[in-house]
């Protein structure tokens, strides 16, 4: 599995620590840390910034978005970019922006939201050779027990009879081990690091650790020591005809 780390990562030297011969998510809300990320990773993603950008109230400019993917596409160190999508968006909305989508198919990622139908999750997954899984709702990552459990119903109808999924799955803002230790992931996402290293509070009793590149080293080995799972573990219950379309 490849653990993607999101930016910014301040100050530089932590980015630096988190990123140098590891990989990168880097984001198109978030851009500043590109040239850095593409010269000491071993790989880096770029991701469409849609969440960032729906939290923030701001749209999107896709058209400034294709040109920063097309600027990087030819990189050697360059994975894929994640196609547009519309959080909170239809069916018909992320699927328009599928259609627009001007990239080679292997450097991409469709993207399929835990509140679409199963049919739509099929779909992607016999079309495109990575779906990137993005969560929210009833079924939003951060509830990890409820997360896994509904992937655990739904990853059955995209698996072959081993259990291996039939196209390569990215979590998105999933590298906590409760999470992709129960998910078939090829790679997942997340900006834990960025986020953690100067949250004071989260470094009291047997976490005191002073300097922000010591966190740093913490978190990476925390996260990085564990790995997704190997095939896809369906729960008994049926899922509710409703999730299909």
């Amino acid at each position: 599995m490849i653990h993607y780390h999101g930016g910014p990562i301040t100050p530089e030297t932590c980015a630096v620590n988190a990123w140098k011969s590891r990989h990168a998510f880097i984001s198109f809300a978030h851009p500043a840390q590109i040239k850095l990320a593409a010269s000491i990773t071993q790989s880096f993603a770029l991701d469409n910034g849609a969440f960032s950008l729906w939290k923030a109230r701001k749209a999107v400019d896709w058209e400034g978005y294709y040109l920063w993917v097309n600027s990087y596409l030819r990189h050697p160190r360059f994975d894929f970019a994640v196609v547009p999508d519309v959080i909170g968006g239809s069916e018909k909305e992320n699927d328009e922006l599928l259609a627009q989508w001007r990239f080679p198919k292997h450097l991409s990622a469709a993207v399929w939201h835990s509140n679409e139908s199963v049919d739509r999750l099929v779909r992607l997954a016999e079309t495109w050779p990575r779906v990137a899984i993005g969560s929210s709702g009833e079924y939003d990552v951060k509830k990890s027990i409820s997360f896994v459990a509904y992937m655990r119903k739904v990853l059955p109808y995209i698996s072959d009879s081993e259990g291996f999924p039939v196209c390569q799955l990215h979590g998105l803002r999933m590298l906590n081990p409760k999470v992709f230790n129960h998910i078939p992931l090829k790679s997942a996402d997340s900006t834990n690091i960025a986020r953690n290293i100067g949250i004071d509070s989260h470094w009291k009793g047997g976490y005191q650790v002073s300097t922000k590149e010591a966190r740093v080293n913490v978190l990476l080995d925390r996260i990085e020591s564990s790995v997704s799972a190997e095939k896809t573990t369906p729960l008994k219950e049926t899922l509710n005809q409703d999730l299909f379309s």
